[in-house]
């Protein structure tokens, strides 16, 4: 069974598909797996640079998060090549449970790549917490990229199941062993 795993920016997507790895699940990480083209695919990258000035990740993400219009360009650029790679990636693993760790599954219309969608939610004053303690963004740059991205309320009409990661890691853990039953 190949499971998706969706929900907003700091909400605790690759938390628990890290926890499903205990369970014996394969994992596709997509935030990586998209770091690992756009560092080898110099194509990608030129496309990229042609279409806003700039490659650098950085100024990207600068540009694109705060423009909805901006930053659609670019998920028509990166979205096709990503899918592609998933799709490969899904073949090479030749197992049964593969989860797909993915903040825009359903925005790159990548839903038919999967059996099952989990979206995990967490309450936006924890969300947002827990993204200022890692000291990667600023609390406007927060605010950004979550305004970009699906609204939860609209990731949640696609969901098969949903995991709450507002409280304690052991909470999470609960929630998942049940689910891992039932997908049994």
């Amino acid at each position: 069974m190949i499971i998706g795993i969706t929900g907003s920016f700091g909400t605790g997507k690759t938390t628990v598909s890290d926890l499903f790895k205990k369970y014996g699940y394969s994992v596709i990480n997509v935030d990586e797996l998209y770091r690992d083209i756009y560092e080898k695919n110099w194509l990608l990258r030129e496309r990229i640079g042609k279409a806003f000035g700039t490659a650098d990740r950085e100024e990207l993400k600068k540009i694109v998060f705060s423009d909805k219009n901006k930053l659609k360009k670019l998920n028509t650029i990166t979205h096709p090549v990503i899918i592609n790679k998933i799709k490969s990636m899904i073949k090479k693993i030749n197992k049964k449970n593969i989860i797909i760790d993915a903040p825009l599954l359903i925005e790159a219309n990548a839903v038919g790549l999967v059996d099952k969608l989990i979206v995990v939610i967490c309450h936006k004053e924890e969300q947002i917490k827990r993204l200022l303690k890692k000291g990667k963004y600023t609390k406007k740059e927060i605010d950004n990229i979550i305004k970009s991205q699906m609204p939860l309320k609209e990731k949640l009409k696609y969901a098969d199941y949903i995991i709450d990661n507002s409280y304690s890691i052991d909470n999470t853990k609960k929630q998942l062993k049940e689910l891992v039953k039932l997908l049994k």
